[in-house]
């Protein structure tokens, strides 16, 4: 259990108290933990894959040869079953060189894996950053303008929220691939990164924008920013001194749940073929590629699906823990 003394410390600021009951919490010390080794695993991706896979993950090798045990084998060895026809890829070797197998390309799936946790933590992390953004701007402007502003605003969030999540980010993967996204001199092909970066981004922006705009409606009615609006004070001041520290706590406890959420949808679209496209992989592209193997190769797709059940277990812990020491209603503040 946290401290409960240290969240009370006289003069300590509400950010040192967060901290402090944090740090104090073991299961979200090993969250953080657990999350920092997949992201620096993660980032290594080139070093593992140059200097000790020594494989490139992302180019075929059918005819490739390694050395396993003291003997040469080939990475796609003759088909046991059935008639024996075809071949398989070579399982886990534990050692070096293909630890985790191959897929049906040949190629190295440890390497493989960390590139693609590197490219789908990139994609969760910029459309988190995204929809912040949006939904901050959103609904801030919402709550705290009112009259016409919110009207027109809340009737753009409300036709994103008449869509299921998924079911709009289908659709708009499937029309973007083709097409990609022009705006003026700024093109993303469908190709890009950018392109599930920014459906993601965009399709969460309702459930981020509405608690924001409820927020700072209530905070529009608070007695310092009405003793604020008494004195004369330029709206743009209270916004900037007053009503944005007060929605940057939310904010912050909705960074590792909408990271969570978003690993996920990138997941699915790109299981899917509607997300990351080749030469690029992620998560979700590797368990695709071993959803054929799962009887003969199960460690093609269950590797990358544990490194997605655990990044994903790490923020929601992390979510929660943030939440209850920013709140101020917590009885541990």
């Amino acid at each position: 259990m946290p401290d409960e003394t240290a969240g009370k410390r006289v003069g300590a600021s509400p950010w040192r108290r967060a901290w402090l009951l944090m740090r104090r919490d073991k299961p979200t010390v090993l969250a953080a933990i657990v999350l920092v080794l997949i992201v620096v695993s993660s980032l290594s991706a080139p070093l593992y894959a140059g200097y000790v896979a020594a494989s490139d993950p992302f180019r075929s090798n059918l005819s490739a040869r390694i050395t396993v045990d003291g003997k040469r084998v080939k990475v796609m060895q003759a088909s046991t079953e059935g008639l024996g026809l075809g071949v398989t890829p070579i399982g886990p070797t534990y050692g070096a060189q293909y630890f985790l197998g191959a897929d049906t390309q040949g190629r190295d799936v440890a390497a493989r894996l960390l590139y693609g946790g590197r490219n789908s933590l990139l994609i969760a992390t910029s459309a988190t950053v995204i929809c912040l953004v949006l939904a901050a701007v959103i609904g801030i402007t919402a709550g705290f303008f009112g009259g016409i502003t919110d009207q027109i605003l809340s009737r753009i969030l409300d036709i994103l929220w008449a869509f299921p999540v998924y079911l709009l980010a289908i659709s708009l993967s499937i029309v973007l691939l083709s097409h990609g996204i022009v705006i003026g001199p700024i093109e993303i092909t469908g190709d890009s990164l950018l392109l599930p970066i920014v459906i993601i981004g965009i399709i969460y922006v309702p459930y981020v924008a509405r608690p924001v705009r409820g927020r700072v409606m209530a905070l529009k009615k608070s007695e310092f920013v009405l003793a604020a609006k008494g004195l004369g004070i330029p709206a743009w001041r209270i916004l900037v001194n007053d009503i944005l520290p007060n929605v940057s706590t939310m904010l912050i406890v909705f960074v590792p749940l909408m990271m969570a959420l978003n690993i996920i949808t990138e997941s699915s679209l790109s299981f899917l073929s509607i997300g990351v496209q080749a030469p690029d992989a992620s998560w979700g592209t590797i368990i695709q590629d071993g959803q054929t193997l799962l009887y003969t190769r199960p460690a093609v797709a269950l590797a990358p699906g544990i490194a997605i059940a655990l990044t994903v277990l790490s923020l929601n812990v992390l979510g929660d823990s943030i939440r209850d020491a920013l709140d101020p209603r917590t009885k541990l503040v």
